[in-house]
């Protein structure tokens, strides 16, 4: 008999409005401990939004997350974020700071921990996304993709509970998408759990355990890559495949 994983994200009737648009509409989703879930949809269906209310970015106007079994209110959004580590579109560096200093910014103020400590565990995960010679430079110096790379470093130096990647290649240059891939389906094998929002389809199908479809605030449809690529049950999902996704070739 298979043991069911527990569920580290509960989301339950999510809503979230920004003035007159209801952004995410009674969403319902369930995230378990090591499971890579993929959420897709076109620009607007709430998916950047969704990711920003589970890191506490944003406040929900009504329903309920729990994190790892604590339920997320405005009292308990700061320690949440400590748990919760989110790679943005548009990378966040600090310019003024060197990438070491970017990376242990966090871990010796949030997590107090000593800056020799800090900067030992900043080298380690600036080597595993193959960084560890830019460690002094500044983010300027570097191209798109290493600034990426190094933003999930910073993240993983919070030693997070759940990675959240919110279109981590959409301001990058098309030869810059692979290296930033190839990190995030190196960090999918170790089976940290990951929540990703993401347009590059071939990717969705590769890396994720469940592909999430999201348009006009809801979830639409869910399921294993191999149900939603090769037998969409929805007419919405049919549409946004053939717009976005090239299968492969046998």
């Amino acid at each position: 008999m298979t043991t069911a994983l527990p569920a580290f994200i509960v989301v339950e009737r999510l809503n979230k409005w920004h003035g007159a648009t209801h952004v995410l509409r009674n969403v319902s989703l369930t995230v378990n401990a090591h499971e890579r879930v993929v959420v897709c949809g076109p620009s607007g269906s709430g998916k950047s939004t969704l990711l920003r209310c589970l890191n506490g970015l944003d406040a929900m106007q009504s329903g309920r997350v729990v994190i790892d079994g604590t339920e997320l209110d405005q009292t308990v959004h700061g320690g949440a974020r400590r748990d919760v580590g989110m790679v943005f579109q548009s990378f966040n560096l600090f310019p003024h700071m060197t990438v070491l200093d970017n990376c242990t910014l966090a871990p010796i103020w949030v997590r107090k921990m000593a800056k020799p400590a800090a900067e030992a565990l900043a080298l380690t995960h600036l080597a595993r996304v193959h960084l560890s010679a830019h460690a002094r430079k500044y983010p300027s110096a570097l191209s798109g993709g290493e600034q990426q790379r190094v933003a999930i470093a910073r993240a993983l130096c919070m030693a997070p509970k759940v990675m959240l990647f919110d279109e981590p290649t959409s301001a990058l240059d098309p030869e810059m998408v692979k290296e930033v891939l190839d990190i995030i389906m190196g960090l999918a094998q170790t089976g940290m759990t990951m929540l990703c929002v993401t347009h590059e389809m071939g990717f969705a199908r590769r890396a994720a355990d469940r592909i999430v479809f999201m348009d006009r605030g809801e979830i639409v449809e869910q399921g294993t890559p191999g149900q939603m690529f090769d037998s969409p049950r929805t007419e919405r999902l049919k549409a946004f495949l053939q717009n976005v996704y090239v299968p492969p070739t046998p």
